[in-house]
Parts: C-alpha cells; sequence; structure tokens
C-alpha cells in the first residue's frame, strides 16, 4: 500500500515558474513508478510525466507537449518526486495528481489505469 500527497500548487502569472511535490509513505518506493497526471477544465485526465522505478533505472517519460518546460525528479531517500515547471501557461491551469504503480510497463506508461495509487491532487491555476 503506497499513500500519496501533492503539495505546492497555487495561483501563479503566466512565466512563472512552480514545483509541485509529491510525498509518498509505503514500503520499497523506490520500486514504483511515480507520474503525474493534470485535469483542466473541460479536459480529460492527461500525462504530464513519470519517472520509472529501480526496474526502470529511474529514467523520466514526459508527454512530448511538455518537454523542455517540465521536469520530473525524485529523491527515493525522502521518498519525494517533484515536477519542475517552468514558463507556465494559462492553459497549464489543471488539476495535478500523482500516482504510484510497482507493475506498470512501459507501454502503458501514460494510462491512467495503470496506476494503483493517486493522491488527492493539486490545483495549479496560471493566470494571464
Amino acid at each position: 500500500q503506497v499513500q500519496l500527497v501533492e503539495s505546492g500548487g497555487g495561483l501563479v502569472q503566466a512565466g512563472d515558474s512552480l514545483t509541485l511535490s509529491c510525498a509518498a509513505s509505503g514500503r520499497a518506493f523506490r520500486d514504483y513508478t511515480v507520474a503525474w497526471f493534470r485535469q483542466g477544465p473541460g479536459k480529460d485526465r492527461e500525462f504530464v510525466a513519470a519517472t520509472r522505478g529501480s526496474r526502470g533505472g529511474y529514467r523520466p517519460s514526459y508527454t512530448d507537449s511538455l518537454k523542455g518546460r517540465f521536469t520530473i525528479s525524485r529523491d527515493n531517500t525522502k521518498n519525494t518526486v517533484s515536477l519542475q515547471m517552468n514558463s507556465l501557461k494559462p492553459e497549464d491551469t489543471a488539476f495535478y495528481h500523482c500516482a504510484a504503480s510497482s507493475t506498470v510497463i512501459l507501454s502503458s506508461i501514460q494510462t491512467p489505469g495503470a496506476y494503483a495509487y493517486w493522491g488527492q491532487g493539486t490545483q495549479v491555476t496560471v493566470s494571464s
């Protein structure tokens, strides 16, 4: 069992940066792939980024449209995964969730249904 708690959301202006954090409790955190998803107003849930677990070498994955602006990182000593978001745009406004799975395969890493554990989420609002 893994419990996830997100933090770091808020109201920012376009062009600002923001870092979200996902704190995990539970055993063997290093074995889990942890991903960030977001859901904007009237939109479907969207994959943002993931960091694979130990068997995947902790390699990051990103949705193509966010590469270069968003960076995911993890600290296994603190059981945390961070999402650094730069040059934020109004279209980045969304509710951001982190999710974890010990069994997700690479071909499903962008699929919400592949993750068994979810946090409550944190709101990010970017004003123009």
